[in-house]
């Protein structure tokens, strides 16, 4: 328990037959004086008006005379007038009699309850403070989560038009088309190639997309069954003829329709 700060004495203390007994007696003044000072001693020791040097040490007169700094002969006396007058009891460990009536018990009472508010609001406040942090944390984790989603839609998107562009169709122009048959030495025209899949809107007999001019281009060229040129380069002695085998001739078929 905290230490009792004050003890209560009223004003017309010294009106008090005790007080004006213990007055008239030889050292009458000192009683008085070492009353008062035994009142303050338990309420330091705050054990219900208990009076003790320790817990498990009382207070003899020689102690009391130490303690207060009054000759033994003194305090022996005082001790004795003031159990004779039930103002304390002495049953092993000095007492003082109605330890109550010098407590301020309604100013023990408000402050004991202002400790109790005093503790709560800050019980209150830990709490508060613990469910912020917990908030901050899932709002934290939340965003987080969000961005990691947003940045997984972002990548699927991007894939997804990275994809799109490299499959995206794109029609060549006259000049890539008649390049592309000089490379290939074909007798393809590429003004009628051209032409014929420009007002067809670039889809093939069948009406499907063309997916790959140049496969159209190969297949112009072996469907016209022109040769190249002999002055072809790739005819040369030093060089052997191209052939195609049935297998690529297969594949050029099935990849006619594409």
């Amino acid at each position: 328990m905290s230490e009792v700060k004050w003890i209560k004495i009223t004003t017309d203390m010294f009106d008090n037959r005790k007080i004006k007994h213990l007055r008239k007696l030889p050292d009458g003044n000192s009683i008085v004086l070492i009353w008062v000072m035994l009142i303050t001693l338990a309420g330091r020791c705050n054990a219900g008006g208990i009076v003790f040097l320790t817990e498990n040490i009382p207070y003899t007169p020689k102690l009391l005379a130490d303690e207060l700094d009054f000759s033994e002969n003194t305090v022996t006396l005082a001790l004795d007038a003031l159990q004779q007058l039930g103002m304390i009891q002495t049953d092993g460990f000095l007492t003082i009699t109605n330890w109550n009536e010098y407590q301020n018990v309604d100013g023990m009472e408000r402050i004991r309850e202002q400790n109790r508010l005093r503790k709560q609001r800050q019980r209150e406040r830990e709490q508060l403070l613990l469910a912020e942090d917990a908030m901050s944390r899932d709002v934290s984790r939340d965003v987080t989560q969000q961005n990691k989603n947003k940045n997984k839609k972002e990548n699927k998107n991007k894939k997804e038009s990275t994809d799109g562009s490299r499959n995206r169709f794109t029609p060549p122009t006259l000049e890539e088309v008649t390049a592309y048959c000089k490379e290939r030495h074909n007798n393809v025209d590429p003004q009628k190639f051209f032409d014929y899949y420009s007002e067809g809107e670039w889809k093939d007999g069948k009406g499907n997309p063309v997916r790959s001019w140049k496969q159209k281009v190969l297949t112009w060229e072996r469907e016209n069954g022109s040769p190249r040129p002999k002055n072809d380069p790739r005819t040369a002695q030093n060089y052997s003829q191209r052939t195609y085998s049935n297998d690529l001739v297969d594949l050029f078929n099935d990849t006619e329709d594409i």
